[in-house]
This record gives C-alpha cells, structure tokens and sequence, in this order.
C-alpha cells in the first residue's frame, strides 16, 4: 500500500492545500510510501525560491525517474489504453495494487489503471 500523487497533488501540495498536507502526513508518520513521477515534478516545478512548500513535500517522495525501459513500458501503456499524456503513463505504472492515486485527473487515471490492471483507489484533489 502506498500514496502517488501526480502534477494535480503537487500543485495542491505547492498552493497549500490543507486535505493533501493531511493526506500526507498521515502517510508518512504511518510509514507509507509516497511516491511520484519525475515528469509530474517537472510539469509544476517553476521557481523553487516561491515553492518552499513543495519542496519541503518532496524531500519525503520517492521521485522516480523515466529511463528507457520505463519508458517503452509508458508507450506499451499509452497505446493500449488509446491516450497520449506521458506523465499520466508514468503515474499509473507506478501505482501498484491497494495504493491511493491523488491526481486532479481521475477520469483518466481510472482508465489508465484499468488498462493496466491495477485495482487502486483514485481520489480527486
């Protein structure tokens, strides 16, 4: 079980959002995983002089990273569920069974998940 918020959870984190700041410290003084996509990082990083909120947030995520491997598995996936923002991709592969997605985009998360099998549970923020 673990937490993977995508760019719309980051940018909650960075307008100080109090349900995901909760959402957050429950999970890590819980010890659950928190985890995100470097690509989510990189759609909402701007200037990290004004985003010491975020900054502070991420200091506790695993930020995974997109190698080439990765990758073609985001393609394999974007192209078996006919979609085509990476990001989102990348997102869904990260999220394993029993985890909670926080995104801004459940429509499309619920669908990348289904074409990838992962049964987990998807909150709008």
């Amino acid at each position: 079980m673990g937490v993977v918020l995508d760019a719309g959870a980051l940018v909650a984190i960075d307008r100080k959002d109090r349900r995901v700041g909760a959402l957050l410290r429950v999970a890590q003084a819980s010890h659950i995983p928190v985890r995100t996509s470097a690509g989510a990082v990189a759609q909402v990083w701007r200037n990290g002089a004004r985003q010491a909120n975020l900054a502070r947030a991420l200091a506790g995520v695993d930020v995974d990273a997109i190698d080439r491997r990765v990758g073609r598995q985001i393609g394999e996936l974007l192209g078996h569920s006919k979609t085509a923002d990476v990001v989102d991709g990348h997102v869904a592969l990260l999220t394993g069974p029993g985890d909670t997605v926080l995104t801004s985009d459940t429509a499309d998360l619920r669908h990348l998940l289904a074409t990838h099998q992962v049964r987990a549970t998807v909150e709008n923020v």
